[in-house]
């Protein structure tokens, strides 16, 4: 048994902040159309729960490329007319950003833009190269200048170092060197590329509208704009749109997609559709699992807003036990709201939920949520409810205990700060004060995504952070994580 480790009474909102699985980032791009530039800013705006830090849209007029990049969210920059006015064009590509490498200033806000020799290259990219560093090193020794930290700029410099003549074979000599996992969405003069890893452990769709191909991440970015679902692009695809349509390239030795789990779990919106799945029904279907393996005694079924609404309706079906809103979230503080005193600072959850008394008082309550990670969040809630007159406290989680770190583009705390790799789940009970604490298995996610159980020799999930299972090499895994070159440079924001 591990013991559990000292903590104080009250912890920071820093902790609370800390304590979500905090989304990668979207990307969108349109060819063709009119109004590119406003429809990618609609996009973005459905894609917003991938990444709250920055946006940024470049579109081609046929002439020129305009950028508009900003720190914060799509609405305080793109529901502007004057600034769409000022991305003119048919072709665009956006980005909405929550930086996994690499800081938050304007000079990492992408898409990324490269004048090469073929012409203009804009990118955005969701995912995290895990041989990013290493690369980089070997760019810089070689005379590149880094004008950011982020390790998507790294492909703009393989592109522009392949000696290949066509701009798609210079793009996939640069997708050979990459480790890890991206999905791109890049436009050129003349194309509009989309590119998924070799594992498509990160998610990137076609659509149509009026006629013009899209690429998104996520199926709810067509929705917003009316657009038609053609297909997911391909693990392992290529694919390049330009005036005489479509062409799929397949550059890389076949193998088994092993999409992020996680995608499912936590990070698609519910309404998306993932790999053919619909993401709701998916999460629904986990609950039901979880509330076959670990049943509870109880009143009322109480989701933690809003990720673990989904699984506890599933749970709350499948026990027969009533399903009730006992916690009320307030959707209008942010991460920056100014807590200047540490009393202030410790009811840091109780500005973003709120216990409903009508519902928990006098009641014996299952919490659901989807995850835990350090716990103090969950400890927080624990300790509301029993505030609340909630007479018993049980928690149930709809994934498996996150026991390792992620490096493909989820920002989770290293090992040693992840609850469940340095507790047991007798000391995570204590921890957060519940009456019991259980977690869905590997096997029961793996049973709602409708397969029988996990094949450890062919996992048809990327879902190392509860098995360790990493599926590509970590190159830059004990590489210094910062890169030091603009180091000196202090950006104003």
């Amino acid at each position: 048994m591990t013991e559990p480790r000292s903590h104080s009474a009250i912890e920071t909102a820093a902790d609370l902040d800390g304590d979500r699985l905090r989304e990668e980032c979207g990307v969108f791009g349109i060819f063709g159309h009119p109004d590119a530039a406003a429809i990618t800013a609609l996009g973005l705006h459905a894609l917003q729960h991938r990444g709250q830090e920055a946006a940024g849209i470049v579109s081609y007029d046929g002439k020129r490329f305009h950028s508009e990049r900003r720190l914060g969210l799509v609405g305080d920059t793109f529901s502007r007319r004057e600034v769409i006015d000022r991305l003119p064009g048919t072709v665009a590509v956006g980005h909405v950003r929550y930086s996994t490498t690499g800081e938050t200033v304007l000079r990492n806000v992408q898409p990324l833009f490269a004048e090469l020799n073929a012409g203009g290259f804009a990118i955005g990219h969701n995912g995290n190269l895990t041989n990013g560093i290493s690369l980089r090193r070997d760019l810089v020794r070689d005379g590149a200048m880094m004008q950011s930290t982020t390790d998507t700029e790294v492909i703009l410099h393989l592109v522009a170092r392949s000696t290949r003549n066509r701009f798609v074979d210079r793009f996939i000599d640069g997708l050979r060197q990459l480790e890890g996992a991206y999905a791109f969405v890049a436009v050129t003069n003349k194309k509009l590329i989309g590119a998924r890893d070799p594992l498509g452990i990160r998610p990137l769709v076609i659509g149509k509208l009026d006629g013009c191909p899209i690429l998104a991440s996520e199926t709810c970015a067509l929705d917003i704009i009316g657009a038609q679902y053609v297909r997911d692009v391909e693990n392992g695809e290529v694919v390049v749109f330009d005036e005489d349509g479509m062409h799929s390239h397949k550059p890389f030795p076949p193998m088994t997609a092993r999409p992020c789990i996680f995608e499912y779990i936590y990070f698609a919106r519910p309404d998306s559709i993932v790999g053919g799945r619909h993401v709701y029904n998916v999460r629904k279907a986990m609950g039901v699992e979880l509330a076959r393996e670990a049943p509870a005694n109880v009143d009322v079924i109480v989701p933690v807003p809003d990720s673990g609404v989904p699984a506890a309706i599933g749970f709350a079906q499948a026990a027969g036990v009533p399903y009730e809103l006992g916690i009320i979230r307030n959707h209008y503080v942010g991460r920056t709201f100014i807590q200047p005193t540490q009393s202030i600072r410790d009811q840091g959850v109780r500005m973003k939920h709120s216990a409903n008394r009508a519902v928990v008082g006098g009641k014996r309550i299952v919490l659901v949520d989807d995850s835990i990670v350090r716990g103090t969040t969950s400890r927080k809630i624990v300790r509301m409810m029993r505030d609340a007159g909630a007479t018993e406290v049980h928690f149930r989680i709809a994934s498996p205990p996150i026991t390792h770190p992620d490096y493909y583009g989820i920002d989770t705390p290293e090992r040693d700060k992840l609850l469940a790799a340095t507790h047991d789940l007798e000391a995570m009970r204590q921890f957060i004060g519940a009456d019991s604490l259980a977690f869905l298995s590997v096997d029961g996610i793996y049973r709602a995504m409708g397969l029988p159980g996990r094949d450890p020799a062919k996992p048809a999930f990327t879902d190392h952070c509860f098995t360790g299972d990493y599926p590509t090499p970590l190159t830059d895994l004990g590489a210094q994580t910062s890169p030091r070159q603009l180091s000196l440079l202090a950006e104003a924001i």
